[in-house]
């Protein structure tokens, strides 16, 4: 693991790191933030996903979630949202597929299967990493994320929640088999089939087995990509019909940091209730 930089943050410390990584077979880049009460002893970590084109420098820098963070005792962990550097055939062709668009999970269709493995990524290889380097408890894990990301925390959650005690959203493409953004990845990185799609849609996964814990989602009523792409509807639905305890709340606002900025606090607060209480 390599030190990129770090700067003094709310009493803790904000540092951004790379290393070489066994699942996607190249460089990955992440950020840290350490609370102050990382320096008496190790916290719980809290993991973000971010959406589509950013980088594990977004929501570090546009979200002010190191002030809350530090008032709970949480460490937040932030990866990038692809493998970089692969120059694979169309994975730079456009904004919604490839570089910068991971969706975190793992490819099964050529030529993505052998670098695509966000899953594998996140859930383990990160994990690891974190958890033998800096002050960060290994039995407590939250996740959370924003568009793209939210369907990432969500279905990583749901799909093992032994391993993940906390989850909440901003705005998820919560039923991907069913939006353009999902058909798109799910089709490149995962072939035709649909029936493989399945076990990658937070709705879908929800309804055959809802996550043991509170779930927090907000989304914009201001959302430009609400009805198109996102579609909460199906959530709702899903956790009716599990019984899914789901909280989630349509708000004023957009897709932007701005909504993020906003409802932030509630989104700590929620993760370090079910991590710490």
């Amino acid at each position: 693991m390599d030190t990129k930089s770090t700067h003094a943050c709310f009493g803790g410390t904000m540092g951004f790191y790379s290393h070489a990584s066994a699942a996607t077979g190249t460089e990955m880049h992440f950020g840290v933030y350490l609370p102050p009460q990382a320096q008496q002893g190790p916290c719980p970590a809290l993991y973000y996903l971010a959406g589509l084109t950013c980088t594990e420098e977004t929501f570090a820098i546009k979200a002010g979630a190191q002030r809350l963070a530090a008032e709970h005792g949480l460490v937040l962990v932030m990866p990038d949202t692809s493998p970089r550097g692969l120059n694979l055939s169309g994975e730079a062709e456009s904004w919604d597929f490839g570089v910068g668009a991971g969706f975190y999970l793992d490819a099964t269709a050529a030529p993505w299967a052998g670098h695509y493995r966000m899953a594998q990524y996140v859930t383990r290889e990160l994990p690891g990493l974190i958890e033998g380097s800096f002050p960060v408890r290994p039995d407590r894990r939250g996740v959370f994320g924003h568009s793209m990301g939210g369907h990432g925390a969500l279905v990583t959650a749901l799909r093992e929640p032994e391993r993940w005690h906390s989850v909440s959203a901003f705005a998820p493409i919560a039923n991907p088999v069913a939006v353009p953004w999902g058909e798109k990845a799910f089709t490149g990185y995962l072939g035709p089939d649909r029936a493989a799609w399945a076990a990658w849609d937070a709705s879908l996964l929800m309804r055959a087995r809802p996550y043991p814990g509170p779930i927090l989602v907000d989304q914009g009523q201001e959302d430009q990509f609400l009805t198109s792409q996102l579609h909460p509807e199906a959530l709702d639905a899903a956790a009716q019909a599990s019984g899914q305890e789901l909280t989630l709340r349509r708000q004023p606002g957009d897709h932007s940091y701005w909504f993020i900025q906003t409802f932030v606090g509630d989104h700590i607060a929620h993760h370090a209730r079910q991590l710490l209480g």
